[in-house]
């Protein structure tokens, strides 16, 4: 074998596989160790609140802080950000993990460390859609976005499991150690591999480089000059609110109505991993329809009305995991679906900055939603479909009444108006016919075709959140 094969290799999908391994393994223990403070902070609370403000604190910094984190992808190697990444979540392990040792562990702490480790997480996304664009060729975008999320899937079904199995043995500062552990591994395949950079234009130049304000701004710019790009992003941000606002009140609802036990909390998250793992399959063999857009709105209707709605409507441990499967069956196709657009029609140079911006303007709405649900849960609709409550007459026939009613009643709403938005992204032709209005880009595929290895998994909520 010549030296410039396994170089080739190291840079292709080879080392896309490669590289997915290690990701694969730390994706699992950031599962793990979200899963463990879910359960702790529960504990300590037993409001829906706290939990609610955990998944914004592991969100908001990074959506701040995207547009600027696309400059930096685009400017500097991909790789040195995926380990800067890697590394920022470990470091916000390691204190919570010292401090619990220490007995000293606040749930402010856990808000802070979240926020820590969301900054550099900013970093992530962007970095890992821009690399696999150039790593792999242009066939096999929707099927690798559809593997990626079969991976993370795959996380999030191991991760509960994993972590409600050891909470008894080793505790949740054991859970935290494995976290730990795993980034070793991922630190280790980020070093076997090289990750292409795009040609750089004139603005690399340093005396020709704008501010990083005016490169930030470059990304917006793209996505607000193509309406069909815009609409896209519209759809997910209006999704995105929804799925949030009731994601945020999952934990807390599964725990309530089943007297906290962790092991039914463990078999819902497990299920929705078991579904993006089936659904990540299917478009990684599939590649999902010929029209993209399809897949974007087709799913998204049936997971509001198959999976959203029909948490709300469950009453039992066997319904609410059903459910759960069919939600995040149908995440990766309305992911994958709406990558493979992207991936399509912006240059490679560019896409650091226009993929960070399209993250801001679809989740955009997701800190209010998280910010919103807590106190909507506490305060009113919970109370009000208590025993007695004056929600009981409207609502109690649908979701029950009791601990965490109200919560599941946000569930019913939340998918059925995901339904609605799904529709609703036919209406706009600019939308509707965005793979024919749009270009593709003109750079040539940057590798042979093959067989497409499973992609990297960025660290994300529990939620199944639109993408970016």
């Amino acid at each position: 074998m010549t030296a410039a094969r396994p170089a080739a290799w190291r840079a292709g999908t080879g080392g896309y596989a490669l590289l997915w391994g290690g990701q694969a393994v730390s994706e699992i223990g950031t599962r793990m160790t979200t899963f463990a403070l879910v359960w702790w902070a529960w504990g300590r609370t037993g409001e829906a609140t706290p939990l609610a403000l955990l998944m914004f604190f592991a969100s908001a910094p990074a959506l701040l802080l995207s547009p600027f984190a696309g400059v930096v992808v685009d400017r500097v190697s991909r790789r040195a950000v995926l380990f800067a990444s890697d590394l920022g979540a470990a470091l916000g392990t390691a204190a919570i993990l010292a401090l619990l040792v220490a007995g000293r562990l606040e749930i402010w702490h856990v808000y802070a460390a979240q926020a820590v480790t969301s900054c550099f997480q900013s970093l992530q996304m962007p970095a890992y859609q821009a690399s696999a664009t150039l790593m792999l060729p242009k066939s096999a975008y929707a099927r690798a976005a559809g593997l990626t999320s079969l991976v993370a899937s795959a996380a999030t079904l191991a991760g509960p499991v994993l972590a409600a199995a050891l909470l008894g043995p080793i505790g949740v500062a054991g859970v935290l150690a494995v976290d730990l552990a795993s980034f070793l591994v991922a630190a280790g395949t980020l070093a076997a591999v090289r990750v292409p950079r795009p040609p750089a234009g004139d603005e690399a130049a340093p005396a020709r480089r704008p501010s990083i304000w005016t490169q930030a701004a470059v990304g917006f710019r793209h996505v607000f000059a193509r309406p069909g790009l815009l609409g896209l992003q519209g759809s997910l941000s209006a999704l995105n609110l929804l799925l949030m606002l009731a994601f945020a009140l999952m934990a807390p609802m599964v725990l309530a109505r089943s007297g906290g036990e962790e092991a039914a909390l463990a078999g819902v998250q497990a299920a929705l991993g078991a579904g993006g793992l089936a659904g990540g399959a299917l478009l990684g063999a599939w590649g999902g329809p010929r029209r993209k857009v399809h897949g974007v709105f087709g799913a998204m209707a049936l997971q509001g009305a198959l999976g959203v709605a029909l948490l709300g409507v469950g009453g039992s441990l066997a319904t609410w995991m059903a459910a759960a499967f069919a939600v995040t069956f149908f995440t990766p196709i309305v992911n994958g679906s709406n990558q493979a657009i992207w991936q399509r029609k912006v240059p490679p140079a560019l896409q650091g900055r226009v993929f960070a911006a399209r993250r801001v303007l679809a989740q955009v709405t997701a800190p209010v939603a998280m910010l919103a649900a807590g106190p909507l849960a506490d305060r009113v609709l919970e109370p009000g479909l208590a025993p007695g409550g004056p929600l009981v007459p409207l609502f109690g026939w649908l979701v029950g009444t009791g601990p965490g009613a109200g919560m599941a009643l946000t569930f019913v709403v939340c998918g059925l108006a995901g339904s609605l938005v799904g529709f609703a992204g036919y209406l706009l032709p600019a939308v509707r016919e965005v793979e024919d209005r749009l270009p593709d880009f003109d750079a040539a595929s940057p590798a042979p075709p093959a067989t497409v290895a499973a992609a990297p998994v960025a660290a994300a909520p529990a939620a199944p959140a639109a993408e970016a």
